[in-house]
C-alpha cells in the first residue's frame, strides 16, 4: 500500500517580497541559490508534487521583512483561498519585540494559522548562522511572548543546531502546554564522530521532553544532494529516539529543488521508512502532521 503524504514543510513565494531573494546573493546555509531567486507560486509547487501521493501541505514562513509578518500570512491565506493549497500556515513573529502580541492577534484572524517559526539557529560558521546570538530563546521577552502560543493552540517550530539543543530542551520543559516542532531533524551539519555524538545527545535531550516533535525535512541541506543512505541514517536514528508517533516529513521545497526534484525526495523518504509497520509509515508521512496542524 502507498500511504498518502502530508508535506509538513514547504514554501511558496514572490521574489519581490523577500529581500534575501530580490537583493544581492549572500552566503546561505544551503549554498548557492541563484536558481531559486524567482517566483515560486502554488501552481509550480503543485506541478512539482504531481503523482507523488502528497495530499495536503503546510506553508512555513520565508523571511519576509519583519514588519510585514502579518502581510505574509494574509498573502498565503489568499493563495490558499484561490488555489486550495496550502492547508496550514506557520508564520513569523519576532518574540523579542514588544509588538509581538499585536502581530499574533492580527495573524490569528486568518483561519489557516497553526504556529510560529522564529529561526534561532546560531553557528560558529557565519554561513550557517541566522540568529544574532546562540541564546535568543532565553531572554525574558522571548519567553513572555512564547507563552502566548498555548492560548491560541499554536505550535512553535524550533530551529537550532546541536550546541543549542540543551537550551531547546529546557525551553520545551518550561512550556509543557506548547508543542515544539524541531526543524530538519536538528540540522546535523557536522558528520565527524564528535559532531555526530553531540547531535545525538542533543536529540536525546529534546526527545526526553514529551511535547517535542521533529521533521524529516531539509536533510540534503549540508551535503547539497538527495542521498538515500544519508537520509535513511538520520531517519533511523531519529525514529529510535523520538518514535514514529513524534516524527513527520516535509519537502523544504523549493530549497531542495536546487539539487534534486520532488519525486526523488518522496521516493527517498518512502525508501527510508519502508521497513516500518504500515501504521508507523502512515503516522510519519500523513497522520502526525494532519493531527498537529489540524488539517481535517
Amino acid at each position: 500500500m502507498t500511504e498518502p503524504i502530508v508535506d509538513a514543510h514547504h514554501h511558496i513565494w514572490r521574489r519581490a517580497d523577500q529581500p534575501w531573494l530580490s537583493g544581492p546573493t549572500v552566503p546561505r546555509i544551503f549554498g548557492a541559490y541563484d536558481a531559486i531567486k524567482r517566483d515560486y507560486p502554488v501552481e509550480e509547487f503543485l506541478t512539482d508534487l504531481a503523482g507523488t501521493g502528497v495530499v495536503k501541505s503546510v506553508y512555513v514562513q520565508t523571511n519576509w521583512a519583519a514588519a510585514r509578518a502579518v502581510e505574509e500570512v494574509e498573502w498565503v491565506q489568499s493563495e490558499a483561498d484561490r488555489a486550495g493549497w496550502p492547508h496550514a500556515i506557520v508564520s513569523f513573529v519576532d518574540f523579542q519585540s514588544e509588538d509581538a502580541p499585536r502581530v499574533m492577534a492580527a495573524q490569528a484572524k486568518f483561519p489557516l494559522m497553526r504556529g510560529v517559526r522564529q529561526q534561532l539557529h546560531w553557528h560558529e560558521n557565519p554561513q550557517y548562522r541566522f540568529a544574532p546570538a546562540p541564546d535568543q530563546m532565553n531572554t525574558a521577552a522571548f519567553r513572555k511572548n512564547l507563552a502566548r502560543l498555548a492560548d491560541r493552540g499554536w505550535l512553535f517550530e524550533l530551529q537550532v543546531f546541536a550546541a543549542q539543543m540543551a537550551d531547546g530542551a529546557a525551553l520545551a520543559k518550561a512550556f509543557p502546554d506548547t508543542t515544539f516542532m524541531l526543524e530538519h531533524a536538528g540540522m546535523p551539519e557536522d558528520r565527524s564522530t564528535a559532531g555526530h555524538a553531540a547531535w545525538r545527545e542533543g536529540m536525546r535531550r529534546l526527545a526526553d521532553q514529551p511535547n517535542t516533535r521533529t521533521k524529516f525535512s531539509g536533510l540534503g541541506t549540508f551535503i547539497r544532494r538527495n542521498d538515500p543512505a544519508h537520509i535513511a541514517e538520520i531517519a533511523a536514528q531519529t525514529l529510535e529516539l523520538f518514535g514514529a508517533r513524534r516524527c513527520l516529513w516535509g519537502s523544504n521545497f523549493p530549497i531542495e529543488k536546487i539539487w534534486t526534484d520532488y519525486g526523488r525526495i518522496v521516493a527517498t523518504i518512502r525508501a527510508a521508512l519502508a521497513h516500518l509497520p504500515e501504521a508507523d509509515r502512515r503516522a510519519v508521512l500523513h497522520d502526525n502532521a494532519s493531527r498537529l496542524y489540524r488539517l481535517g
